[in-house]
């Protein structure tokens, strides 16, 4: 624990200087406040959206709250679709082939180009913004647990094999377990683009969510209101993603260094 206090003092000792010249910075007006706000004043928007909310009555929790919810509800949906049909698509080489050409392309359209469409769809609600979310996280969640299956060392399915292992068997002693650090990565990765959608998708038909929050303030050119919701969302992103690598080190033991592993 004290080594990595030690560890951790030059990087936060850097950071603390880096905000004492920007608060220095725009008080002896070597920056613009309304487009670098002071970290006093970030600091007193803080306690203004903790309390007050912005806009009036919605406070920073709930935004927050609500932005997680969207997010896990289309990411949720995402992995639940994409792991069982990758598995079955990386175990199959002809059905990879035949659907390797749609899955680029849909993977290729920007997730936000949609949304004029899907408010047509499904008008401007909660379903477009976790459908947006679910779309954008499912061909990057798909194309990892398909590669994942494809790139298993086939050294260890022809030791698997004269052991005796075949068919369900071998897929489920052998592959699944080779193919989950690339599944992990996937789900880290559609989750950063879960909260690269719902940013934009906020901005739209609510007043709740940091994306919404983060539009409001540019209304109003509330730039350090601005600040804090892109350090909420990152702060969110980075937990999750935390927790992430914390479950599959629970699960990967036999993984040992992740580090080795091709992804």
């Amino acid at each position: 624990m004290t080594r990595k206090l030690v560890q951790a003092l030059p990087p936060l000792a850097a950071f603390t200087v880096l905000l004492l010249l920007w608060e220095a910075g725009v008080r002896y007006g070597f920056l613009k406040p309304y487009q670098f706000p002071p970290v006093s004043r970030i600091a007193r928007g803080f306690v203004e959206l903790s309390t007050t909310g912005f806009p009036t009555g919605v406070s920073i929790w709930s935004h927050a709250l609500t932005t997680i919810l969207r997010v896990l509800q289309g990411y949720g949906a995402a992995l639940a679709l994409a792991i069982p049909l990758g598995l079955v698509i990386g175990a199959l080489p002809v059905v990879d082939k035949l659907t390797a050409p749609l899955i680029v392309f849909c993977r290729s359209v920007a997730t936000l180009s949609l949304l004029p469409l899907v408010i047509v769809w499904f008008g401007a609600g909660e379903l477009t913004k976790v459908f947006l979310i679910g779309y954008g996280c499912f061909w990057v969640m798909l194309s990892n647990v398909i590669a994942g299956v494809r790139y298993v060392d086939p050294t260890l399915v022809r030791a698997a094999r004269t052991f005796g292992l075949k068919g369900l068997e071998l897929y489920r002693s052998v592959v699944l377990p080779a193919a989950l650090p690339r599944i992990f990565a996937g789900a880290r990765m559609a989750l950063g683009v879960g909260f690269m959608v719902i940013v934009g998708a906020e901005m739209i038909g609510t007043i709740e969510g940091l994306g919404a929050l983060i539009m409001e303030a540019r209304t109003f050119y509330r730039s350090e209101i601005t600040i804090i919701g892109m350090l909420v969302i990152g702060l969110i992103g980075f937990t999750i993603s935390a927790g992430l690598m914390a479950l599959e080190r629970a699960m990967l033991p036999w993984a040992g260094n992740l580090d080795r592993v091709r992804r």
